[in-house]
């Protein structure tokens, strides 16, 4: 039989890293998937790519493969060495459909269709999936339930409904299983990876698990100091006290409020009203005459 060089089917290098080896099976797969390639020779490269996704996608098997496979080259002749049995690792699909290098190195079962002179086939799972999902502040904090609707080329699209975990933050990734590509040979569906990331419009920021607000403040609130309400991450308002003399990035702090036991703070903003009458201009003019300052010196 001929050495299956894995690497090269993949892409990558041998000193690839895990994540590296995963990156360009989902790229392969999806490219070569049946159901999205119909060109001639694409069912076959499929194959492959999930054959050799099966090895170096597994540590174990990634390691025996290239202790066994380290003094050949692709299209050479193998040969397991002696004493040498392969079903001590065994395999999940029983080697039906894989190479004969395959099963050479990780066990073979029977093959009905091999054995009566038809073509070798083998149930190949589907490519996963990530697409980045949108929350609300308080979507994370509170969890819940949402709808999500996916588009895929492949799949279609179609609408699913999801538990968001509570105290989610942005970067968590959450799987939602069989909701990939469509396997092929009757294989099984991929997953399908939500990525969560906080929504674009919102009032808030992050850093961290703690969540920021700039809130709105006139000269003379920050100067004479009052009581003004403010939003908060969960959909509710507070009163808060803006100490008197505070500064445009002075912060108020809410313990507790942010994401998984972090805070929330209140940044001051000072808001200039413009001076867009005479009588507005006038009264800036007294204010320079009457108060002398120069934030500069």
């Amino acid at each position: 039989m001929k050495f299956h060089d894995y690497y090269a089917t993949l892409g990558v290098e041998r000193t690839a890293t895990q994540a590296e080896i995963k990156k360009a099976y989902r790229k392969a797969a999806q490219k070569y998937h049946p159901d999205r390639n119909k060109e001639a020779g694409a069912e076959e490269k499929f194959k492959e790519i999930n054959e050799a996704y099966d090895v170096l996608g597994d540590e174990e098997k990634r390691q025996r493969y290239d202790t066994l496979g380290s003094n050949y080259r692709a299209g050479e002749d193998f040969r397991p060495p002696p004493g040498f049995d392969p079903n001590q690792f065994g395999d999940q699909y029983g080697g039906a459909g894989f190479s004969d290098f395959f099963s050479s190195i990780f066990g073979g079962g029977f093959d009905p269709g091999a054995a009566h002179g038809g073509r070798r086939t083998r149930a190949a799972r589907g490519p996963d999936y990530e697409m980045a999902l949108s929350l609300s502040v308080q979507e994370m904090i509170e969890g819940g339930s949402k709808s999500v609707t996916t588009d895929h080329p492949e799949t279609g699209r179609k609408t699913l409904k999801v538990t968001i975990p509570k105290g989610s933050t942005p970067g968590k990734r959450m799987r939602l299983t069989g909701q990939g590509g469509s396997g092929a040979n009757g294989g099984p569906a991929g997953d399908l990876y939500l990525v969560f990331q906080l929504e674009a419009n919102s009032l808030f920021t992050l850093d961290g698990n703690d969540v920021l607000y700039n809130l709105p403040v006139t000269p003379w609130e920050a100067a004479l100091g009052e009581k003004v309400t403010v939003p908060t991450p969960t959909g509710g308002k507070i009163s808060m006290t803006i100490p008197a003399g505070s500064q445009s990035g002075s912060r108020l702090r809410v313990r507790g409020r942010g994401l998984a036991g972090g805070d929330y703070f209140v940044t001051v903003m000072i808001h200039t009203p413009p001076a867009k009458t005479d009588e507005a201009r006038d009264f800036y003019r007294e204010m320079k005459a009457s108060m002398p300052f120069n934030p500069r010196d």
